[in-house]
């Protein structure tokens, strides 16, 4: 594992929820987390998808023989913007809950996280234009994911779309850090394919992304690695075996160990590209993701050499350290050869794109300086846009 050289400069502080609890079955402790925590009342945040199919109400049984009162949240369809983040916690800030549980992909994991930070805090101007950080809480959280993807229940990320610049923007707080994480594999086992592999593939950005980065340090590292080891064993089988457990289980370990790396580490250019088409587009964030990685590695690999020599052996492409200048090269078919493989868009005409709007996404994504300070290859607007007009038409001639 190659190490960054310039290390001294960096906070080598590392977050993580208070409680990380994971494995099969762990969701039935969820009860014994509330009863800890001594709260009067707890508010449930999911979607309206997973209430539908009785998640929801499963939460509620666990909890309806300790007489705790409980109230739902469930108005997120979609990925959240601004707007339903302000709807939430002003419907949630009268209800006086002392907990919310938030339980979900990462669109509720999100809500769920930042609503608790959000509430008492009055007017929420200046906390969601980023002016004003979010320090602390003074509502309890849990979170648990039925997704392998986000990894929100270990990150000090949310993001929401924001309506009137037609953007994603991240807030960013260790607020949004959850007195506990709950992470159940079995939740994950409903999942349908495509989300499976959209959100899989996400997870895997995260790691790839947290390697490279300007703030990575030797720890974030062994989680990045870790995660995308777990990835290549398993997200093939998860996307098409939907019930292997043992898949599964490596997808939720991915997802968490990607999670704790972008909280720490950060990741880079292929999510600064990827929120300009969620805030325009709507395309889903793991989506988007997935098919700029190869697009976007082609080009900001060319400074990681030494990163690209570890991912190709990570991933079993091969060993690369006689022959370095290949590794980029079988790290970007690998990308390629993914979105095939998973069923997902390989181009972005595909998605409904147009190729009109390529320049102002470029102006968009090259705003996007708290990501893309993070990669060792300075990118600029006409070198994004570029990225973009290739990912629009997809891979050609091979």
């Amino acid at each position: 594992m190659s190490i960054n050289q310039n290390i001294n400069h960096i906070n080598l502080d590392f977050q993580m929820p208070t409680i990380f609890r994971f494995g099969v079955g762990a969701f039935a402790t969820l009860v014994n987390e509330i009863e800890a925590l001594g709260v009067k009342k707890v508010a449930i945040v999911s979607d309206k998808g997973l209430e539908q199919v009785g998640v929801v109400q499963k939460v509620k049984n666990l909890i309806k023989p300790i007489s705790v009162p409980t109230v739902t949240y469930t108005d997120i369809e979609g990925e959240p913007t601004f707007q339903l983040l302000e709807e939430a916690v002003q419907t949630l800030d009268v209800e006086k809950c002392d907990l919310i549980i938030g339980i979900g992909g990462g669109s509720a994991l999100d809500v769920a996280k930042a609503t608790a930070a959000l509430c008492g805090k009055g007017d929420l101007t200046a906390y969601l234009s980023s002016e004003k950080m979010i320090e602390s809480r003074t509502v309890k959280c849990i979170l648990l994911p039925t997704t392998s993807g986000t990894g929100s229940e270990v990150t000090m990320n949310a993001i929401f779309g924001d309506e009137e610049q037609q953007v994603k923007r991240g807030l960013v707080s260790p607020a949004f850090l959850p007195d506990v994480a709950i992470i159940d594999p079995e939740l994950t086992i409903s999942c349908p394919p495509r989300v499976t592999a959209a959100s899989g593939v996400d997870a895997f950005t995260h790691a790839i992304e947290s390697y490279i980065a300007i703030k990575a340090t030797p720890l974030t590292k062994i989680y990045s690695e870790k995660a995308m080891k777990l990835f290549t064993l398993n997200i093939t089988r998860a996307v098409h075996n939907g019930n292997d457990l043992n898949a599964r289980i490596g997808m939720s370990w991915l997802s968490s160990l990607a999670g704790v790396a972008l909280a720490n580490a950060g990741v880079g250019a292929v999510h600064a590209l990827a929120y300009p088409l969620g805030g325009k587009f709507h395309i889903e964030h793991g989506v988007s993701n997935a098919l700029l990685m190869p697009f976007v590695f082609e080009v900001i690999g060319k400074t990681c050499t030494e990163e690209m020599i570890d991912v190709a052996a990570f991933l079993k492409l091969g060993d690369f350290k006689s022959r370095p200048h290949e590794a980029l090269n079988a790290v970007v078919d690998y990308l390629y050869q993914l979105l095939s493989d998973l069923d997902l868009p390989t181009s972005l005409s595909e998605l409904g794109v147009d190729e009109e709007s390529l320049p102002l996404l470029a102006e968009q994504a090259a705003k996007i300086d708290r990501l893309l300070s993070n990669i060792p290859y300075k990118l600029n607007e006409q070198k994004i846009l570029e990225i973009y007009q290739s990912a629009f038409k997809g891979r050609v001639g091979k």
